[in-house]
């Protein structure tokens, strides 16, 4: 298949039938009946998005893992937030977590299997975090297998071709905007070449497996672990999927290449989570009733992820009469003499609608400011998303409920703003929106945090929030 913009129905339509069993339930009782724990190390909080009935960890001491190890659910999250770090900060923490999950799971005896969940489009520090984490565990050569689909944002693997649905098309990923993230960025949209582009080399593309759409859907779990049992373990496998079933057969797969010690490092995106797992699908979206406190706070949304689907969703969401927009100026934070100015000045504005009974949204000046290297832009998003968190931290009330936009912004309003150390995955809001429950040492005890991508939705999936919950 070629690098170029198809029509989406018309290449879902060219596709063979899905495998027509379902494979769920049997996975779901081969991982109970393992005894291995899951353990997802997610590079940014929206990989919480396609489960629910989970713990997410925001901290991650050799007593905190061994206890969630001991625990009866059969996965737990671990929230890194790498993708704001330099590599070389990333793969600090990948030791650090890797080294006190491998003492909890002796003190706990406990065998686990370790996912490193990222981006469906492709940004992320690959390969050296999961390298440093495997090492850190004792793990020895293994071969890769990355899978980003994650139709929930619209992200499907065909002809090896990654692509990212857009309106009725299929984009190419290197063609969108997301491969010329100033710190992430590729050229690559065929994943066999990805590989060879993000090993620098070390992987070549014709040494890289790839598991075809019509090998899962002919071939079965069979063909699949079949061809998984072939990879060599200093190379890589790329999964072609376009939906749900697709994930299904190659898991089964794993479980037959793993019965005969066939392992892998995994590098995906959060569709493959759920079913690795066994965790049936969330049957109804949650409820107004199930995410909003009875106050008379208005609701609060913190926005600071800048791509164009971000954009226009703020745009669509401007656009309402019961929502009080608070820009902050990006190029003022920047500038140290006028930070702590437009700071004081947006936590006014906030509190003072909030405690009105309005909905605000507080959002960062949409033009992109970026440096010359990767650091300098990693520096600019943190400044920028420390200044958000010292807004979110004078708010002087528990909002109504409070939607945070943006991997590293949800993640930084979760631990720095919230305080929160642990929380319960309830579900989702709509696709790929993932809410957690707070627990106790958290500043809000019992509240709803709505974790939102800044890659997921349409142009109305703000207001559609705000809509539901005013």
């Amino acid at each position: 298949m070629s690098d170029e913009v198809l029509n989406k129905a018309t290449c879902l339509a060219s596709l063979p039938p899905e495998w027509p069993d379902d494979l769920l339930p049997e996975i779901r009782s081969r991982v109970r009946r393992s005894g291995k724990k899951i353990v997802v190390l997610d590079d940014d909080p929206t990989g919480t998005q396609t489960v629910h009935g989970l713990p997410v960890f925001t901290v991650w001491s050799v007593e905190t893992l061994r206890k969630a190890l001991l625990a009866e659910s059969p996965a737990f999250f671990i929230l890194t937030n790498s993708r704001s770090l330099t590599g070389r900060a990333a793969c600090d923490l990948a030791l650090e977590i890797g080294t006190n999950l491998k003492k909890a799971a002796e003190l706990a005896g406990v065998s686990v299997e370790i996912i490193s969940r990222s981006d469906s489009t492709l940004r992320g520090h690959f390969p050296m975090e999961v390298d440093t984490v495997a090492k850190a565990m004792g793990i020895e050569t293994r071969p890769y297998l990355l899978m980003p689909f994650f139709p929930e944002g619209g992200r499907f693997t065909i002809g090896d071709i990654h692509y990212v649905a857009e309106a009725e098309n299929l984009v190419p990923a290197a063609m969108t905007a997301y491969a010329q993230d100033a710190v992430f960025g590729y050229t690559s949209s065929n994943l066999k070449a990805w590989v060879e582009e993000k090993t620098a080399g070390r992987i070549k593309t014709g040494s890289v497996t790839a598991i075809t759409i019509r090998d899962i859907r002919r071939g079965g779990p069979g063909q699949v672990g079949n061809i998984l049992n072939g990879v060599p373990d200093d190379a890589a496998c790329i999964v072609n999927a376009a939906s749900y079933r697709d994930v299904e057969v190659l898991v089964a797969g794993l479980q037959k290449a793993a019965a005969k010690g066939h392992r892998f490092l995994f590098r995906t995106a959060a569709a493959f989570v759920r079913v690795m797992a066994g965790i049936k699908p969330q049957e109804v979206f949650l409820s107004k009733e199930d995410l909003v406190t009875d106050t008379p706070i208005g609701g609060l949304f913190v926005v600071g992820s800048y791509v164009p689907k971000t954009t226009a969703q703020i745009h669509a969401l401007l656009e309402m009469d019961n929502i009080v927009p608070v820009e902050v100026s990006v190029a003022a934070l920047l500038d140290e003499s006028e930070r702590d100015t437009i700071i004081e000045w947006a936590a006014r504005a906030i509190n003072t609608n909030l405690e009105k009974g309005s909905d605000v949204v507080i959002y960062t000046s949409r033009e992109l400011i970026s440096a010359k290297d990767a650091e300098s832009n990693l520096d600019i998003g943190r400044i920028v998303s420390e200044s958000l968190i010292r807004i979110v931290k004078t708010v002087h009330h528990q909002p109504r409920y409070l939607v945070a936009k943006g991997g590293i912004t949800s993640s930084d309003v979760a631990t720095k703003a919230l305080n929160v150390r642990r929380a319960m995955i309830t579900g989702q809001v709509m696709p790929g929106v993932s809410v957690w429950r707070l627990e106790n040492e958290s500043r809000y005890p019992g509240m709803s945090y709505i974790v939102f991508p800044g890659n997921v939705g349409d142009d109305n999936a703000l207001v559609t929030i705000q809509k539901k919950l005013a």
